[in-house]
């Protein structure tokens, strides 16, 4: 691909601009508790952060999104997140600087999340950063979620750039996916909830960083 001039640079929010993993895991184990089992920690959760409500429960519970279980499971655990969705979430380290290089050198930025907008904007508003990100855009803010291209045209379109002039950054297969079939160059947040396990070269991206200020190394100005 082409290497633009960076006009915009867009996130994936959790696992990428926040470590939202500690809250997401603490409404897991509410549930968990509700049902007499035992917490699991951390490291475990942590992996699951990214895919949201079905992969959590996957995960403590071994019930997909087609048992009749889950609704009752999804509407506790999301209940219980909403009520405590900044009690431990912090961005990760070197990502405030980032954000602060960004905005000094007049990039705007934002983020694309497959996070409903229900939590998105509350999140992002305890964080101190959903009036400086130039746009939000949750997993419902369009008719299609990423991997999809669409979240990510509509952000490009929001901020007034071009796509192929916009930098994506996130720590999922299909961040990678999204961003390369809107146009733009993506990177793979290696700080984030990436599998061990995940092959890297198969997602196709454009480059890998190990932290967040790692990133001015490839804007294009």
């Amino acid at each position: 691909m082409i290497q633009s001039k960076t006009a915009a640079v867009l996130f994936d929010l959790d696992g990428t601009f926040a470590d939202t993993a500690p809250d997401l895991g603490a409404a897991l184990n509410h549930v968990r508790g509700l049902h007499h089992l035992p917490p699991l920690p951390l490291e475990i959760t942590r992996l699951q952060a990214s895919h949201g409500s079905a992969g959590l429960i996957k995960l403590g519970f071994n019930v997909e999104p087609d048992s009749e279980k889950f609704p009752a499971l999804r509407d506790a655990l999301l209940a219980h997140y909403s009520a405590n969705i900044c009690a431990h979430t912090t961005l990760f380290p070197g990502m405030a600087e980032l954000i602060e290089t960004l905005e000094q050198r007049g990039l705007p930025w934002g983020i694309v999340t497959n996070k409903p907008q229900r939590f998105t904007l509350p999140l992002m508003q305890a964080l101190g950063y959903a009036e400086r990100a130039a746009c939000l855009v949750s997993g419902d803010t369009c008719a299609h979620a990423k991997p999809h291209p669409e979240p990510m045209l509509y952000a490009a379109r929001s901020i007034g750039v071009a796509p192929l002039n916009c930098l994506y950054l996130g720590d999922d297969r299909r961040d990678m996916e999204a961003g390369n079939a809107a146009g733009m160059r993506s990177l793979i947040a290696l700080f984030g909830y990436i599998d061990p396990g995940a092959d890297l070269e198969t997602w196709q991206a454009d480059a890998a960083i190990a932290t967040p200020l790692d990133l001015i190394d490839h804007l294009k100005l």
